[in-house]
């Protein structure tokens, strides 16, 4: 057969050669023809103790998965799978099934699809990529639910003896979980994006993964020989055998590449000239934290509290938001893990969350600013960090503050929130420090001002960039302007980091500059404090210092600083990279 290629989203890097195993799983994909019970109330009682029954062994067989994922992967990647469990007990779900068989006199198979596709469907038809990607794990409670009622074992994927690349419609996160990394060492699936369940544990395990490769899946074979690239999202099906060599000349190569970083990540991060950086890790979850930690992160300078909230079917109590801080705080050991107030709103929706539909939602009600219209919620989440400061250094971050009035209101919160864990006893850090991300132009044009009152600043350069230069970074048609190179990005950026050392006070930046190795001398040369990044970068950017002289790298931002296009700055840098013997 002829070689085939294929093109979806790489959400995991990486290249891998190895067999195709398809997989095919049971889903409850629309409802079965109509069809009513026969009988009288004793039918009913019958479906409905079914139904139970089913629910019952499919909860287990869920607990039974976090159990597992918690020893493997972490409490807050089990989150995703207890994250179902508790959407069993939610009212707006399994309840419904029950009224189903009672009110449409229909078998539980049938109320069970129904149910399914409804709140599927909210999901799916949502705003935001993430939120829509929540439809998979309805669907794969459905398919669960079906099983049992079918008394169908499901034996998942953990069978699987050899080296394989599996391929699948979609994974659900419980046969995610299921995988083992030496042998599944890359998956393709026909649907999925960069932020569902699959490509975020596929992440976490190590699996080169391509996501939403669409219908040409259909054209692979068990046992065709794939080679699958997680970064570029391409896969060669039945390679020829110069491409199969040249993939696994790849693979070897991104191994040699992957142990020598992963030696720099051990190391501290220091400059040709011995001078020390606090490099930190930007985390999403808890379990995220242990990752970092190992990969040689001196901290974490954001954790996305958001994450929590999303992967959840209900707003997360006081006592689940502390454990998941608590255990990020244990992992770094003392090392500072700075907390975000939750930054919903925008692309990120919370579907128990009755929030208006805007025109502009990026401008509109989200991040600080829900937090101060809804402070019961910005309470309770305060309480939890403050709480999670006895067990670590940790620090507490407020976003999208746009002005001083703004902070003082956050602020004010902290401070009531401090006071009632005074009274009621509770411990925390008396002195934990409260700072502010900069992404909102304002902020940092107002920096001295703020630098009085806050402890430390956060550069967000993803929308500081966004905001500055009024450019949608997720349209195509504008996505070029977007340039954190851009000569009004970096004079606010030295703005901010000046405002803060004269105040005696220190700066990070946690977007994505900060991770870049093109960006590492302009930042050590404006004079950045903190760098905070996706763990995964942590060695890439500990490299590119070790060859940096921080008093050559200031001078180089002083004349970067007279620069008028981001052209013309990224060719400096790159000539003055060039002149060191450090190109990329």
């Amino acid at each position: 057969m002829d070689t085939l290629y294929l093109q979806g989203i790489g959400v995991s890097e990486g290249v891998r050669i190895a067999p195709a195993f398809i997989h095919r799983r049971k889903e409850a994909g629309g409802a079965p023809a109509p069809a009513e019970l026969p009988g009288g109330p004793e039918a009913i009682r019958a479906e409905l103790s079914r139904l139970g029954e089913a629910k019952r062994r499919c909860a287990l067989q869920l607990e039974e998965l976090a159990a597992k994922a918690a020893e493997t992967l972490g409490e807050d990647q089990a989150g995703i799978v207890t994250g179902q469990r508790r959407l069993l007990d939610d009212p707006a779900f399994y309840p419904k099934m029950e009224a189903w068989v009672q009110e449409k006199r229909v078998p539980a198979e049938q109320a069970v699809a129904g149910i399914v596709e409804q709140v599927a469907g909210v999901f799916e038809a949502m705003s935001s990529d993430y939120m829509k990607e929540r439809a998979a794990d309805i669907r794969d409670i459905g398919g669960r639910l079906l099983n049992a009622l079918a008394a169908k074992e499901d034996r998942g994927l953990s069978a699987i003896t050899e080296r394989v690349i599996l391929v699948a419609d979609d994974l659900a996160p419980s046969d995610t979980i299921q995988l083992d990394p030496e042998r599944v060492v890359g998956l393709i699936t026909r649907a999925g994006g960069a932020t569902s369940h699959t490509a975020i544990l596929a992440r976490s395990l190590g699996i080169a993964a391509v996501v939403g490769a669409g219908s040409a899946i259909d054209g692979i074979a068990d046992g065709d020989l794939i080679a699958v690239d997680g970064a570029a999202g391409r896969c060669i099906v039945r390679p020829s055998e110069a491409e199969a060599e040249q993939s696994r000349l790849r693979m070897e190569e991104g191994e040699r590449e992957r142990a020598a970083l992963a030696r720099y990540a051990a190391r501290p991060a220091v400059t040709a000239d011995g001078t020390r950086v606090e490099l930190a890790a930007n985390i999403g979850t808890a379990a995220e934290a242990k990752a970092a930690a190992a990969q040689g992160a001196g901290g974490v300078g954001l954790f996305r509290t958001e994450f929590l909230f999303m992967n959840a079917p209900a707003m997360p109590g006081e006592e689940e938001q502390f454990r998941a801080y608590r255990e990020a705080a244990a992992a770094m050991d003392g090392r500072p893990v700075i907390i975000r107030t939750m930054d919903i709103g925008g692309d990120k929706a919370l579907p128990y969350l009755d929030l208006p539909r805007e025109d502009n939602p990026f401008l509109g009600y989200r991040a600080i600013r829900i937090g101060l219209g809804r402070q019961d919620l910005l309470k309770v989440q305060l309480r939890a960090v403050l709480r999670a400061s006895a067990f670590g250094n940790v620090k507490v971050m407020f976003p999208m503050i746009s002005g001083l009035q703004e902070w003082r209101e956050a602020k004010g919160v902290l401070e009531e929130t401090k006071e009632e864990l005074r009274r009621s006893g509770a411990a925390f850090d008396e002195r934990i420090e409260a700072g502010i991300m900069v992404e909102v132009p304002s902020a940092a044009v107002m920096a001295g001002a703020f630098a009085r009152e806050v402890d430390f600043f956060s550069i967000g350069t993803n929308d500081l960039v966004q905001y500055t230069l009024a450019v949608d970074r997720m349209n195509d048609k504008v996505a070029y302007l977007y340039d954190y190179f851009h000569p009004a990005v970096l004079q606010l950026i030295r703005q901010v980091i000046e405002a803060s050392h004269r105040a005696g006070k220190w700066t990070g930046m946690c977007g994505g500059m900060a991770g870049d190795p093109l960006a590492a001398p302009l930042l050590l040369g404006l004079g950045l404090d903190e760098w905070s990044m996706e763990a995964g970068r942590l060695g890439v950017i500990k490299k590119e210092l070790s060859a940096l002289d921080r008093e050559a790298c200031r001078s180089l931002a002083d004349s970067v600083l007279t620069l008028d296009t981001p052209h013309a700055v990224r060719q400096a840098i790159e000539e003055f990279r060039r002149a060191i013997g450090h190109s990329l």
